[in-house]
């Protein structure tokens, strides 16, 4: 049975950091601030802003929660992110995805000041990811799985890993991050359209599924013996459940858990990190904003 790589423990030492160096800016004058905006009414992205707001109290980080109406205007949100950029007590600041269908969500990110894109989305970024420039932010949950492979001691220098997806998001980031100096690992970035997909998964020392299908990757895609690194979270019907539903990963974790070596859980495994380093990035832009 694999070793269960244990996301919220992970997360809680990674907050526990942010606790210090919170402290030490405060004592140099400086209250880390993250500014969340929602547009619209969608009940996963409530929850998701909520979560992070109650974060951002219990270390003592000023946040500012805008909710904007269903109908808001890309000219109304483009006015919200042109303020916050000015706020000198805003370091961070994160539009929650996905907006309304109105909304042009890319120029949204070209819009926020690259030294508060705490998402690590705008090209400015991206471009110092690639030039592996440690000035720019990483995206959240990328850098939460690069944790947890660390905490796990899973060893990266010439492993052969696999991605599946290739979202801005979490699949390209994850496969830049595996593959820059000190990481070092021999990189191959599967997707839908790949042939033989499973014959490619079975390749991998790390495996990370990035797909947003529930328990796509199965027994049959994974090596004895490999880390399994599930990014997904999706909601699936189940009558037998409480809620009428239950959450699952991109991965079939009881038929995988028998397989691999270590593997993380849905829920409890990625989830907990992408939030602790958000803190971990909007630390990062207070320090270097002041």
């Amino acid at each position: 049975m694999a070793t269960i790589i244990d996301g919220k423990k992970v997360a809680t030492e990674v907050l526990s950091e942010c606790a210090a160096e919170i402290s030490e800016l405060k004592a140099n004058g400086i209250t880390p601030g993250l500014a969340v905006v929602l547009v619209g009414e969608d009940p996963a992205s409530q929850v998701y802003v909520n979560s992070k707001v109650r974060k951002c109290a219990e270390l003592g980080i000023h946040s500012e929660k805008i909710v904007l109406s269903k109908e808001a205007t890309q000219k109304e949100v483009l006015e919200t992110v042109e303020r916050l950029n000015a706020d000198p007590a805003i370091h961070g600041i994160l539009v929650q995805s996905p907006p309304p269908p109105q909304i042009d969500e890319e120029a949204i990110v070209r819009a926020i000041d690259p030294a508060k894109d705490v998402d690590g989305f705008h090209p400015e970024n991206v471009a110092k990811l690639i030039l592996e420039d440690q000035t720019g932010f990483v995206p959240c949950t990328t850098a939460g799985c690069m944790r947890l492979l660390e905490s796990a001691g899973v060893g990266t220098a010439g492993a052969e890993a696999v991605v599946v997806g290739r979202s801005m998001i979490v699949g390209k980031p994850m496969a830049l991050l595996l593959m820059a100096r000190g990481s070092d690992a021999t990189v191959t970035v599967a997707h839908s359209r790949t042939k033989d997909l499973a014959e490619v998964c079975r390749r991998a020392d790390i495996l990370v599924a990035a797909v947003g299908i529930p328990e796509f990757i199965r027994a049959d895609f994974v090596k004895e013996g490999a880390t399994v690194i599930d990014v997904g979270i999706n909601r699936v019907e189940d009558a037998g459940a409480k809620r009428g539903y239950r959450l699952c990963g991109d991965v079939a974790y009881d038929e995988v858990a028998g397989k691999a070596g270590a593997i993380t859980p849905v829920p409890g495994g990625v989830g907990p990190m992408t939030i602790a380093l958000l803190m971990k990035n909007t630390i990062k832009a207070a320090r270097a904003i002041g």
